[in-house]
């Protein structure tokens, strides 16, 4: 197969009989949900899936992507609409069932590769959950934003607070990869409603507890978290660049078996 792209769905199966079973399985667990007046509702799922395109151009058969799950645990976007969104308990059994189907077929390297905040959460559950019973395989879960955070601290100019959700970082990835996607003229900073200082944070700064608040709350009802003003295309290669170069070392890690 040389380089070319192994996607689950695009082989056969005498040929995914044939894989090497150390070669990581990799699932994108994302979001359809409203992203502020500027970015489309699938923008969660269009970022996970061009992360697993560059990813799969760089490892070729070294890698194996999995179908995307598009629509996970969004209901605090409820409040906004195009949101769509399954419990948490029908996404664990959905996703726990995938990792058993293909983990019986002799595969040792499962990861989920999560572009979804809210799904955070439930994905350490299903690792944990899963691990347990699979001890003879490996089972992680890469947030792309974690993954890659002092990289990404690097690019970022918004500062504190100005990355969380159609914000600086995904803004500028939808303008590299989908710019005719984003409605460049609705793009606007919110005034952000305060909270408890314990309670703050951003995708690179976690906060030191944890606050139920609903998207339209955290968002002061604009959908938007963050600084989407800082975006550009530009900005948005150097992300993908980055974590882009994560992913494949961390992959590369789980098919050698060597942490």
């Amino acid at each position: 197969m040389g380089d070319q792209a192994v996607r689950w769905a695009e082989l056969t199966s005498p040929r995914i009989a044939l894989l090497d079973r150390s070669i990581p399985l990799v699932m994108n667990i994302s979001a359809v949900e409203q992203h502020g007046a500027h970015l489309p509702v699938g923008t969660d799922a269009m970022i996970g899936g061009h992360l697993l395109t560059e990813v799969n151009r760089r490892l070729g058969e070294r890698v194996l992507i999995l179908p995307q799950l598009a629509v996970c645990c969004s209901s605090h976007h409820m409040d906004f609409a195009g949101t769509l969104t399954v419990s948490h308990e029908t996404m664990l059994a959905y996703v726990g069932d995938v990792i058993a189907a293909a983990l019986a077929q002799g595969f040792r390297n499962f990861v989920l590769l999560n572009s979804h905040g809210g799904n955070e959460a439930i994905g350490r559950v299903i690792v944990e959950k899963m691990g347990h019973r699979h001890p003879e395989a490996q089972l992680a879960m890469l947030t792309w934003w974690t993954l890659a955070r002092d990289a990404l601290l690097e690019i970022q100019e918004s500062g504190p607070g100005g990355v969380g959700h159609a914000c600086e970082f995904e803004t500028s990835i939808m303008l590299h990869a989908y710019p005719d996607l984003v409605e460049r003229e609705a793009i606007s900073d919110p005034n952000l409603p305060p909270t408890y200082e314990w309670a703050t944070g951003d995708m690179l700064r976690g906060s030191s507890g944890l606050l139920y608040r609903s998207m339209k709350a955290q968002s002061g009802g604009t959908g938007t978290v963050g600084r989407p003003s800082y975006a550009s295309a530009g900005k948005g290669a150097r992300i993908v660049d980055a974590v882009a170069d994560r992913l494949c070392a961390a992959l590369e890690n789980l098919r050698r078996g060597r942490p």
